[in-house]
């Protein structure tokens, strides 16, 4: 303890070293660093790196399955849309890959059927890339149901009543 000074009890501690800022008060010193912590935030950063870049590829990687299946469903229904005509210009198919980003496209497997019961249907199966090489992610299977064209329903024709109008 220091003498008191002019005015202050004795046994006091002394008045200016009370009001002194410290580190423990959160004073100006507070805020500077020790010589011990220095570099100690690049090396909590560093720790943490790891975590964040599995959170990152996880992401990336369920936008990429999410982007996958979304392709597999427009490649069903343009297959669908195709094999529901009476004649179609192209195979079904060749039309789901063409709906399809090209390197989705390679790996899709595409089948339709003829048109059973009023009806075509398409179903497409796409393997889901994975981001990190090695790991499999499995597939998107969409498929899709289009009604067959009609010779009968000529819309706008002599079947619909709009003859001689």
């Amino acid at each position: 303890m220091g003498t008191a000074p002019h005015g202050a009890a004795a046994g006091e501690p002394c008045a200016e070293r009370a009001t002194r800022p410290t580190a423990a008060s959160g004073g100006p010193l507070a805020a500077v660093p020790r010589r011990r912590d220095k570099g100690s935030a690049s090396i909590e950063f560093i720790g943490f790196l790891p975590v964040l870049l599995i959170v990152a590829l996880a992401a990336v990687q369920l936008g990429l399955a999410a982007y996958t299946v979304q392709q597999a469903g427009t490649a069903a229904r343009a297959a669908a849309r195709t094999a529901s005509l009476d004649e179609p210009r192209t195979s079904p198919a060749a039309a789901g890959q063409a709906a399809m980003s090209g390197w989705l496209a390679d790996g899709a497997e595409i089948t339709s059927g003829g048109c059973a019961g009023g009806q075509a249907r398409a179903t497409v199966t796409v393997e889901i890339p994975p981001v990190i090489p090695g790991f499999d992610f499995g597939s998107a299977r969409r498929s899709a149901t289009m009604p067959c064209d009609d010779a009968s329903d000529d819309i706008g024709g002599a079947g619909a009543g709009g003859e001689g109008r």
